[in-house]
């Protein structure tokens, strides 16, 4: 693994276990029902009030950063430098999207996809460029669960444009190797830049894995200590947000398999060992959190096994108690028949007798249960 990793926030043990939230699998596609295809019509909420967006042009010996409203900008940033990146904040003003789409000749097709929050992770090439699309994925303890961001990435020649749901990402290194001079990233083209970008989406899912992993350790610790209801629906909820890191991460398998295997214009043959790189990383987070899905299914299949024997042991235990107290209700229901003429009941000692027979019935079926070990 990369020394340079992006590592998020490490977990800290809390002193009870975390009831997670559980998170939509999919956004309301209401408003599409009907519309032709490639009508630009934004799906999800609304993240942030204004859409931003941020260039980044640099080349071996400069590099400038701008924020500006107006695309027509970035052109006169294409004739001066070798890379451009353009970072857009903000998929609900379809118009510039659109202008988007004009200024880089980006398909209506691929900027609905951008439009339409929730898409599985895939890759389609257009020759002029290639269109990526993935999930960014955030864990936080303290909101509950694993939060989720599209993050739509087209590739061409000399340009990247990166569109997000809303500012806040894990591409602060990959700025800080852009401002270094010297840096692989100022030497090399728009393919290498666009790794650096999706190998940080994807390092970033190895260190929630980490948190994941310390969420696990903290059930674990707490189902050992009690078996309550809530661990039990913590744990629920952890193997539903594995299921959906996982639907966020498998698709990603197979579409950078497809650019390490077919021949794209806009990839340069010495780039395709980075892209096999990311895709062993991404074997290797799928293979976690099959790991990670297995140990929370054993570990509610553990909390219904103990409590099953729970239930069982109380059974056992009332089942012994009713036992006892069956002869016990024989003797004195038998004694306790209104009929005048019965032996014994003129006796003196009559009921001393009898509530010494109970107790040598009981003191001997309490030892027999013991030498049977059954308590």
């Amino acid at each position: 693994m990369k020394k340079n990793r992006n590592r998020g926030r490490q977990g800290k043990p809390l002193a009870r276990p975390v009831r997670l939230k559980t998170a939509k699998l999919l956004d309301s596609r209401i408003k599409t029902i009907g519309q032709p295809p490639g009508s630009l019509i934004p799906i999800g909420r609304q993240q942030i009030e204004r859409t931003q967006i941020t260039l980044i042009a640099f080349d071996e010996s400069q590099v400038v950063t701008r924020q500006f409203d107006d695309l027509d900008e970035y052109l006169s940033f294409k004739e001066k430098y070798r890379v451009v990146w353009v970072d857009i904040c903000g998929l609900h003003d379809p118009l510039l999207i659109e202008q988007v789409g004009q200024v880089f000749g980006i398909d209506t097709l691929t900027l609905e996809d951008v439009l339409h929050t929730g898409q599985r992770a895939k890759v389609e090439d257009f020759e002029q460029y290639l269109y990526i699309v993935l999930q960014m994925l955030e864990y936080s303890q303290a909101e509950g669960g694993i939060s989720r961001e599209q993050l739509s990435i087209v590739i061409g020649k000399d340009y990247v444009v990166t569109f997000q749901e809303k500012p806040g990402d894990m591409f602060g290194y990959v700025r800080q190797r852009i401002a270094n001079a010297g840096s692989k990233v100022r030497k090399l083209g728009a393919d290498y830049l666009a790794y650096t970008l999706i190998d940080a989406v994807v390092d970033h899912y190895l260190t929630i894995l980490e948190e994941v992993e310390n969420t696990i350790d903290q059930l674990e610790s707490a189902l050992l200590e009690n078996y309550s209801r809530e661990t039990f629906e913590s744990i629920y909820s952890l193997k539903r947000e594995l299921i959906i890191l996982r639907k966020s991460v498998w698709p990603l398998r197979e579409a950078i398999g497809c650019v390490t295997r077919d021949d794209i214009q806009v990839i340069g043959d010495s780039v395709d060992p980075y892209y096999r790189d990311i895709y062993d990383h991404i074997i290797l987070v799928i293979d976690t959190v099959e790991v990670f899905r297995d140990i929370v299914t054993g570990m509610q299949e553990t909390y219904l096994a103990s409590v099953n024997n729970r239930m069982n042991e109380v059974m056992k235990f009332l089942t012994m108690i009713a036992t006892i107290f069956m002869p016990l209700s024989f003797i004195a229901g038998l004694y306790g028949m209104n009929f005048h003429y019965m032996p014994e009941l003129g006796w003196r000692w009559g009921y001393y007798a009898v509530l010494g027979v109970m107790f040598l019935i009981f003191g001997g079926m309490v030892l027999f249960y013991r030498s049977r070990k059954w308590y």
